[in-house]
């Protein structure tokens, strides 16, 4: 993987054939066309499958380059083409588990293709960060660009994009683009899930800890929630909310405001893993034991959701098929007419019941 100035990788990129000087030995395209007995631009025509080739000769230079072991330098191939082959993974996420899990499913896109990874988290509450975000696209010359919550929600930072020629792909909670360019993750839908299950439970005093406001993602999930349980004639009172921050820290401190209420909540609902783990934690401290006192219901299932005691009920989302998707979009040859044509593009989660929640005591 390849990684901007400041950013910080986390998985290895996958290594495949492109145009240019090879990496392998000795082996060069000079040395392929030669032993081929063809000119170099058929073989460069080979590696970027150019139909100007005949199958015969394709699939003789494709078994020489293999027995050769030669992979040309991806670099050298963008330099030739005028453009990179690195796919952009751009962010500002405070969860690293869910980082690590997109950046492996849009490697798993990536293998073989050619292109590489290359990331770049930032800070959308800074002032210029869009221009940051445009400076990187164009010094790397970008082919494409996956954007993530909470930068996929800004219709600013698209609108650049677009005026800059760079394809890209949205994963966000609801539709904000052109089916080309989302990838929908339904967590409104996923709310409604958990908020059925802790009311077919007998629960009536439930409480929520969200995500920051500013993120759609926790706008969705709440929404849901609150609705769902509207829907069953079970009101949440506004002290029974707490905007949490997606982090460990800020599930401790909702956890310490809301069970100090009269009545207490019987269940939380937390819209992500980490502020579950932050609840675990304080209910703990307070002498109260999960799920006999206190039910609890997370989102996510990261790998913590497992690794807590008791293992903790909570909404499945596959954050590697998210990436997986979004980057094979980008990849398709004839696109956006190729993702347009797979509308409806999305991963749902689902709920995953675990040992964190059982009926009420009273």
């Amino acid at each position: 993987m390849t990684m901007s100035k400041d950013a910080k990788t986390l998985a290895p990129a996958a290594a495949a054939p492109a145009t240019g000087s090879g990496t392998h030995g000795k082996n060069t395209i000079n040395d392929v066309a030669r032993l081929a007995g063809v000119s170099k631009k058929t073989v460069s025509r080979v590696i970027n499958d150019s139909p100007l080739v005949r199958p015969d000769t394709r699939q003789k230079i494709l078994s020489l380059m293999q027995q050769m072991g030669y992979a040309p330098d991806p670099q050298a191939r963008g330099l030739a083409f005028r453009r990179s082959f690195l796919i952009g993974l751009v962010f500002d996420n405070p969860t690293a588990q869910y980082i690590v899990n997109l950046q492996y499913g849009a490697l798993d896109a990536l293998r073989d293709s050619g292109f590489e990874l290359v990331v770049h988290p930032c800070d959308s509450k800074s002032e210029g960060y869009i221009e940051g975000i445009k400076r990187f696209v164009q010094q790397q010359k970008l082919y494409g660009v996956i954007l993530i919550p909470r930068v996929s929600e800004d219709q600013a930072l698209a609108d650049v994009l677009k005026e800059i020629g760079c394809r890209y792909v949205r994963i966000a909670s609801v539709a904000m683009d052109e089916p080309a360019n989302m990838v929908l993750t339904h967590d409104r839908q996923a709310g409604a899930e958990a908020a059925n299950y802790l009311e077919s439970l007998g629960h009536r005093h439930i409480a929520l800890v969200t995500g920051p406001k500013r993120y759609r993602s926790s706008i969705e999930r709440g929404g849901g929630f609150t609705e769902a349980l509207a829907k069953r004639g079970i009101e949440i009172p506004p002290e029974m909310i707490y905007e949490g921050g997606y982090t460990f820290e800020s599930g401790v401190a909702g956890a310490e405001w809301l069970l100090t209420k009269h009545p207490r909540p019987s269940a939380i609902f937390a819209c992500n893993d980490e502020m579950a783990a932050g609840i675990y934690k304080a209910a703990l401290r307070m002498g109260l034991s999960i799920p006999g006192d206190l039910s609890v219901v997370g989102y996510d299932d990261s790998p913590l959701a497992s690794q807590l005691w008791p293992a903790l009920t909570t909404l499945r989302l596959s954050v590697r098929d998210l990436g997986r998707q979004a980057a094979a979009m980008l990849l398709a040859e004839n696109w956006p007419r190729a993702a347009q044509a797979q509308a409806g593009i999305s991963v749902s989660p689902h709920l995953v019941v675990r040992d964190s929640c059982q009926p009420p005591q009273n």
